[in-house]
């Protein structure tokens, strides 16, 4: 094995338990069966696994360009255009790199290391550092230093602000960011319950529990062997408690004849018709977790679904959920991939939100048609906004004359009377 591929087994190993959200953490620890609100257990629910996927792929499928703030042109022949929409790393995709980073935002902070050219101070790569391989610190001196696992050598390694990416979540020190699972740790307990409690209700065949009456003496213990012929010593009513379970616990031992003997009588506990459903208990967790990751309920298959709410929904996801978290990788990638020089002469990297909308050709429609009307955009700018290209006299901007400066009025009513030089 060589540097590089012992570099990246390092980088792409499991990631230390420190960085999880342990069950002590969120106060569901003690008793017999805690229930698991870590990361990997939180992305059982469906929820929060389809809130993250929607808000990594997002910020993955949104397009990342240069753009020039005093000429507002883009900039197609730029060194970073390659790490924006070819390749960020050897071995990933723009979308697969973005995706990871805005992944790893939502558990806290996201994290990628960026290789430069020692004479241009040029980015080459960048490359998202998996949690549990990094830590972020303060010096004396207050600055931040990044320790972390060298994704090609595996070594242990310290960098200043400038060589590392770093998305945050909501923080309260303002270089280490809090997880999102960790802030909705009450509401993910909660429904890990509520999954969990109807997982063994099903689980029994949907039947409640009951009790087993005797008038029998079952005092004393017995000895019972397992299915490997090892022997235990257990109580009499343990032994009968494992024996009607193994009979009649379990989906496939639904609705079947009981046959009791040794005077034994079975009484089920009562259930309502409220506890056998979980609908409710559902779409409520469903609404709590959204309103956490910002994502609207139509998104989750949740909710009332028309197309007028729906599309109202979707543009202020654009605008309250998906345009600061983009204005947020807008910032650190201008800041730490491009050049100061460049950034000095007005250079920006900046994302295309009009991705989001890609699928909703009602709104994109009045939006150019809008834009088209005033001036503010040319055919060309459209048809480069559809990855189209330009076409022959595409360049020229319109305005309609219904609308003029009232400065120009007095001389606009009398040219249109015939007398323009009266």
């Amino acid at each position: 094995m060589n540097a590089i591929e012992r570099g990246l087994a390092s980088l792409l190993g499991p990631p230390r338990a420190q960085n999880t959200i342990l069950a002590s953490d969120l106060g569901l620890s003690g008793g017999s069966s805690p229930i698991r609100a870590d990361a990997e257990a939180a992305m059982r629910l469906s929820t929060v696994n389809r809130c993250i996927e929607i808000l990594s792929d997002s910020i993955a499928k949104m397009p990342f360009y240069v753009f020039d703030s005093r000429s507002r042109r883009r900039i197609t022949d730029h060194p970073a255009c390659e790490l924006l929409s070819v390749r960020p790393n050897p071995w990933q995709t723009p979308f697969v790199a973005k995706k990871q980073l805005e992944v790893e935002r939502i558990n806290g902070n996201g994290i990628a290391w960026i290789r430069r050219d020692p004479g241009t101070m040029q980015a080459l790569e960048y490359v998202p550092i998996p949690r549990g391989k990094y830590s972020v610190t303060l010096d004396s001196s207050g600055a931040v230093v990044y320790t972390l696992i060298h994704p090609y050598t595996g070594e242990t390694i310290r960098c200043g602000r400038m060589d590392v990416l770093h998305g945050i979540a909501y923080s309260r020190n303002g270089y280490l960011g809090i997880s999102y699972l960790e802030r909705a740790a009450e509401v993910i307990r909660s429904s890990r319950a509520a999954q969990e409690y109807a997982s063994s209700y099903y689980a029994n065949g949907g039947q409640p529990s009951g009790i087993l009456k005797t008038e029998s003496d079952l005092g004393g213990n017995v000895e019972v062997r397992d299915a490997a012929g090892n022997a235990e010593t257990i109580s009499k009513k343990e032994a009968v408690r494992r024996e009607w379970e193994k009979r009649h616990s379990g989906p496939q031992n639904a609705q079947r004849i009981a046959v009791l003997d040794m005077g034994l009588d079975y009484k089920p506990l009562s259930i309502s018709n409220r506890d056998a459903q979980f609908v409710e208990q559902s779409d409520l967790s469903v609404q709590d977790l959204a309103r956490f990751f910002g994502v609207p309920l139509y998104k989750l298959q949740a909710g009332k679904q028309s197309y007028s709410s729906n599309e109202q929904n979707a543009i202020e996801y654009v605008v309250g959920t998906l345009h600061p978290n983009t204005t947020l990788w807008e910032q650190e990638f201008t800041y730490k991939i491009l050049p100061p020089q460049d950034v000095e002469k007005g250079l920006e990297i900046r994302g295309n939100m009009m991705a989001e909308l890609r699928g909703d050709w009602k709104t994109r429609g009045e939006w150019y048609k809008a834009m088209r009307e005033i001036g503010g955009f040319s055919v060309n700018d459209i048809l480069a906004l559809e990855d189209m290209p330009d076409v022959e006299g595409g360049d020229e901007r319109y305005a309609s004359l219904n609308y003029v400066p009232l400065r120009l009025w007095p001389q606009l009513a009398l040219t249109r009377n015939g007398n323009g030089g009266a």
